[in-house]
């Protein structure tokens, strides 16, 4: 019998990022075998009775319920795990802090600023350990990528540049608000593609590169009104549907950003290049175990970029998993973060990005918000340290 300390999880929604993370759950006993916490999976929440229950059967949860405040009453859960639209992360964090579980929270930490600085302080309050899935830093080519600006590898830093692009809105036929389209009713995601895509190329960049002083941003919403899904009702669209920003880091570097849902023929590309006075690394979601690297001090007769192919053992993570030259995918970068986590109860480190990481990266997406409204520089307040 196994004498691994239980953490018993609720997991709240039943949507894609519900999958991966009870995928991520899963698979930690069989990659993590040394760690001293074990996942299990107690109870898993969701409005819909018979899909909550059809979810709970195909992913192993022991029990369901339909109410969220009835999951943060239970005696028998450790952790609550947010994968809800933006707009119950507040409440339902707030209320998991009183009762004194441990919370992960999907990104971006709430709709606005206020409400991001209302769940740090329940947090805090709390004292109770906590993060949030800004699951790409836990790519292993993007870890990597880490490393090598933390080795002073780059030099002095000049350029860090990231897109996030898809296509999938492009169609005026789509409605917003839903279960579907949740993302597109601002009153339900906070903002567009700024808290959805934006955010993350953020919290890399913040990562990697260190706090973002002040942005200068434009938006747009090309199409201007949609039907509302719950209502019927043509209603004006909120969100930003693009979104170009451009910006200095506190270590002097100059960043540009650019996110939209309209880029025809894009489905999901996430890239970020940063260039240094020796050498620039560049990365690929539709490549992600691959990651470029160029340095000038080689000869010049053989001076370029090279493909780092990363998948051998001495690379990021990649001693969990298969032989030199096979790939991983998007979803092991969910079980990887579930793993650290599990690792901070065991070092009482905590597990980054924490709620007052992402609430810095909160500051830089409101900070954006507010340049394009006012067309003007404004300067972000961040004070870095995840």
């Amino acid at each position: 019998m196994s004498n691994k300390k239980e953490i018993r999880i609720a997991l709240i929604g039943t949507g894609l990022m519900g999958r991966t993370h009870s995928n991520g759950y899963k698979r930690i006993g069989d990659f993590f075998p040394e760690l001293e916490y074990r996942p299990v999976l107690k109870a898993v929440c969701s409005r819909n009775e018979e899909k909550v229950r059809a979810f709970a059967e195909q992913w192993g949860y022991e029990s369901i319920e339909t109410d969220w405040r009835k999951i943060i009453e239970r005696d028998d859960i450790d952790a609550i795990d947010i994968c809800t639209p933006n707009d119950t992360h507040a409440e339902i964090a707030i209320a998991a802090a009183a009762a004194g579980k441990m919370i992960l929270c999907e990104k971006p930490l709430a709709r606005t600023l206020e409400e991001a600085k209302t769940m740090v302080d329940a947090i805090e309050k709390a004292g109770v350990q906590n993060t949030v899935w800004y699951n790409y830093r836990r790519v292993p080519a993007v870890t990597l990528a880490k490393q090598i600006v933390d080795s002073g590898k780059l030099g002095r830093i000049f350029h860090y540049r990231a897109n996030f692009l898809q296509d999938w809105t492009i169609n005026p036929d789509v409605p917003q608000g839903g279960a579907a389209t949740w993302r597109l009713d601002v009153d339900a995601a906070g903002s567009g593609v700024t808290g959805d895509l934006l955010a993350h190329c953020i919290d890399t960049a913040m990562w990697i590169n260190g706090g973002i002083k002040d942005v200068s941003a434009v938006t747009e919403t090309f199409i201007k009104e949609r039907v509302h899904s719950d209502s019927g009702e043509v209603k004006k669209v909120g969100i930003d549907d693009a979104c170009i920003f451009h910006c200095h880091f506190d270590n002097g570097s100059l960043g540009l950003f650019e996110s939209t849902r309209y880029a025809r023929g894009h489905k999901a590309l996430y890239t970020f290049e940063i260039n240094g006075e020796h050498a620039s690394i560049r990365w690929d979601l539709h490549d992600l175990n691959r990651l470029e690297f160029f340095d000038h001090s080689d000869e010049s007769i053989v001076r370029g970029w090279r493909s780092i192919l990363v998948t051998d053992s001495d690379q990021p993570y990649m001693k969990r998993w298969w032989i030199p030259g096979t790939s991983i995918g998007y979803e092991h970068s969910f079980i990887h973060q579930a793993a650290d986590f599990f690792e901070s109860l065991q070092t009482g480190e905590p597990c980054r990005p924490t709620f007052k990481d992402a609430y810095e990266t909160q500051k830089v997406c409101e900070a954006v918000l507010d340049s394009a409204a006012s067309k003007s520089w404004k300067d972000t307040g961040v004070t870095w340290e995840g």
